[in-house]
């Protein structure tokens, strides 16, 4: 299986919104490894973009760019 650094980050932003949108109905998602895994990938990148993480707005808007 491909490292993530292999996929396009918008498509990997675009997999991580709706799974994090599945959340309220899957509540199981929250303890998957590959949303955690995805998660802290996504914000490694954002990170070095300059985005403030632990600031929602930061992190929803450089999430919501492609």
């Amino acid at each position: 299986m491909p490292r993530l650094d292999a996929y396009d980050l918008a498509e990997l932003k675009i997999v991580y919104r709706c799974l994090h949108a599945c959340l309220p109905e899957q509540p199981t998602l929250m303890d998957s490894q590959l949303l955690q895994d995805l998660q802290q990938y996504l914000q490694r990148q954002a990170t070095d973009d300059g985005v403030d993480v632990s600031t929602h707005g930061e992190w929803a808007r450089w999430l919501a760019a492609d």
